[in-house]
């Protein structure tokens, strides 16, 4: 699949098939995953590998936009070390990166998957720091359920104009 295909057709699929998602193609959507760019090439990223039946079906219980994760045979969760940074305060958008480049690895493998945001929202954050015994300077991003896709969202194209100005706020080009 070329870059802009994948960009232009990659969606959020919540639905999933019961078919487990290899470990070879897990590790290949790590291996893009930390393939993003991050400042000063810290690569302050963690990834858990969660395929517990028992933990998936909890998620929800404490990141009440995962319920996903009950039908999904795997979820990555995206975190920062904070300790890793070489330019503090940079971890979120490094980890961001990361994801994205994750969700279209998971793309371009047929498979399905969806950023479920953790950060900045206390609640979340210390639910999933709770559950998986994350450290004071582990900060979880997202989490990425992830698998055979049971869905196929109609396509759209997103682009707005109106979105766009031209070399100041505000100004748009004649």
């Amino acid at each position: 699949m070329e870059t802009l295909e994948a960009i232009h057709t990659r969606r959020s699929i919540r639905k999933y098939t019961d078919r487990p998602v290899p470990r070879e193609l897990v590790t290949e959507l790590l291996r893009a995953a930390m393939s993003a760019p991050s400042a000063v090439n810290a690569q302050p990223w963690i990834f858990i590998l969660i395929d517990d039946r028992k933990i998936l079906d909890e998620i929800p219980t404490f990141s009440p936009y995962a319920g996903m994760c009950r039908e999904a045979p795997l979820a990555i969760l995206i975190c920062g070390d904070t300790t890793l940074e070489k330019a503090p305060g940079y971890w979120v958008q490094d980890c961001s990166a990361a994801t994205q480049n994750l969700l279209l690895a998971a793309h371009d493998f047929g498979l399905g998957a969806v950023w479920t945001g953790i950060y900045p929202m206390k609640d979340r954050v210390d639910g999933f720091r709770k559950a998986f015994g994350l450290p004071d300077h582990v900060f979880p991003l997202g989490l990425v359920p992830i698998g055979y896709p049971a869905q196929k969202p109609a396509l759209q194209d997103r682009y707005t104009e109106d979105k766009v100005y031209h070399n100041r706020y505000g100004q748009k080009k004649e």
